[in-house]
Formats: structure tokens, sequence, C-alpha cells
């Protein structure tokens, strides 16, 4: 048995836009719903989400049925974490808080086996079929999502060097962090927010490299796929549910 190619890094490193979906219930049985829309990525979150490893598990199952790419973002650029998220099978990671290309390749050496990284070895994982993955080793370096997120005004200025870094499979930019890093907590729309975004990703897209973002305004949305950034996540589950829920009953007390 050979390890399959993964979907969502074929398709980034071939310039195809991809939609994405941000999984924050921490729930396999949620995580089964949202599968079956067709979104060709979703981020299960860890970061701030009450999710731990099983019920990453549970989500990365639920997903395995499905044509959806699952990404993991971990807590943290933490080695042991990021050891045990790709032995229980996530194709990809996004790193939160990348602030330096030294920070980045300590996330990328974290997705490799050594010599090239520091991943621990286990000849039995859920990430191989349990030892049935005969290529698994000599392939899952070149199959596994490595995606870094800039968050802060001192991140995009190191954008460049961020993205150089051998090993990253593409950058995503965080406005909601980088809002606030401006002086404008909540806002992650500002104009002033994106005035600093937009140069910085243009200039990588120019580059060649695959850049992401979320925002939760399809049109917003659309239009940055348009300008040439490569995965796009445009809605929050939780946010979707609460919103649904809300419209739902306001349309019960006033129909008109």
């Amino acid at each position: 048995m050979n390890l399959p190619p993964n979907r969502f890094l074929a398709a980034i490193r071939a310039g195809q836009p991809q939609i994405g979906i941000w999984v924050s219930l921490s729930n396999a049985f949620a995580a089964e719903a949202v599968a079956g829309a067709g979104f060709d990525w979703a981020l299960i979150d860890m970061e701030h989400s009450p999710n731990e490893l099983t019920t990453v598990l549970g989500q990365l199952q639920a997903f395995a049925a499905y044509g959806t790419t699952p990404i993991v973002r971990p807590d943290w650029n933490d080695a042991v974490k990021v050891k045990r998220l790709l032995d229980i099978g996530a194709p990809g990671l996004l790193f939160p808080m990348v602030q330096t290309a030294d920070e980045a390749a300590r996330a990328v050496a974290a997705c490799h086996y050594p010599p090239r990284g520091m991943r621990g070895v286990s000849g039995t994982t859920r990430a191989n079929r349990f030892g049935r993955i005969t290529d698994y080793f000599a392939r899952v370096g070149e199959e596994t999502a490595v995606l870094v997120q800039l968050e802060t005004r001192a991140a995009l200025e190191r954008a460049d060097e961020i993205a150089a870094v051998a090993g990253v499979d593409g950058v995503f930019f965080g406005p909601a962090d980088i809002a606030a890093d401006m002086g404008l907590l909540g806002q992650p729309v500002h104009p002033q927010v994106w005035a600093a975004i937009l140069p910085v990703a243009h200039a990588l897209i120019a580059r060649g490299v695959p850049v992401g973002t979320l925002v939760t305004d399809p049109a917003r949305a659309r239009s940055l796929l348009g300008e040439g950034f490569r995965f796009v996540a445009c809605g929050i589950d939780t946010a979707i549910l609460a919103r649904g829920a809300d419209n739902l009953l306001k349309s019960m007390k006033d129909p008109g």
C-alpha cells in the first residue's frame, strides 16, 4: 500500500484556489456534518478551541470518508505535539504566531524525520495505516503541508525571509491578530489592516509562494482568491451555527 497524495498540497503547489472552512466545534459528529459540504480544506483548530489529541483524532477520522483535506492548527509550535498530530494522520499543520525564519525552520524540522528534521519515529501509527503503507517514510515529507501564520507587524516585515525557509509550503495571514497588534482589536477587516497585509501578500504571490487567510465574508473571500490567494477559509462552524440560530429565532419573532 502506498501513501495517498495530499490533494490540498498538490493544489496549492499547482496554483489552484482552495476554498476552506474553520472547524472549531471540537466534535467528530459536527466535523462530519461539515465534511459532507465539499470544501477543499478544513482547519481543525487547537489554538482557540477546546480540542485535544483525541478530539482531533475523531475529526480526522470523520473527514477521512470525504474529499476535504483537514489541516490542524496546534496551539503552539511544540515539536512533541506536532509529532503526535502527525502520528494520528494530520496531513498538514498551520503553525500559529510564527515571527521569524528561525521559528519557521523549527516548525519544518518538527514535521520531518532525521536527518532533515527532528520528528520521532514510530513504525505503527494511524498515519501509516499501522505499518501497511510501505513507502510512508520515503514520501511523507513531501506530502505533509507545513503552513506558517503571520500575525504581527514584525512578522509581516520578515515575510520574505520566513517564506524562503526550505520546507515552508504556504504563508497564512491572521488579520484578527494583526489588527490587535495595530491597536485595532476586534477590527480584522479594517482598511489599515488590509493595507498592511495586501502588499506583503502580493509580493509573496509574485514570488510563487502560496498564501492564504480567513475572512468570513464570501464576497471578500472570492475577491482574495481572484487576487492570487491560494487557500482562503470563508467561514467558521461556530459562527455559522450561532448566526443560523439567531436568524432562525428572529424570523420566528419578526417574520415581516
